[in-house]
């Protein structure tokens, strides 16, 4: 399974300060629902405010990003802009 790496603590509030855990999904796109049923308001919140690293590669569109059994998805809050 695929294992998520959460960075920052923007997130904590919906996993309960788990900041490490594997997902059974195969794409990015499958991931953001599979986040939401785990964890409610994860999925929507990494969809608006999170960035994504899958295998060390950032992504600035990764709903079409394959995830391999053994890939590693970081989360990184997103940096804004001013």
């Amino acid at each position: 399974m695929a294992k998520v790496v959460i960075s920052g603590s923007s997130c904590h509030e919906f996993t309960h300060g788990e900041t490490e855990f594997e997902v059974a999904a195969t794409t990015f796109r499958r991931l953001i629902p599979e986040l939401e049923a785990r964890f409610p308001g994860l999925g929507t919140h990494v969809e608006e405010y999170m960035a994504v690293a899958i295998d060390g590669v950032i992504f600035q569109d990764a709903y079409d990003a394959q995830l391999k059994p053994e890939s590693e998805i970081v989360l990184i809050p997103k940096i804004g802009a001013g």
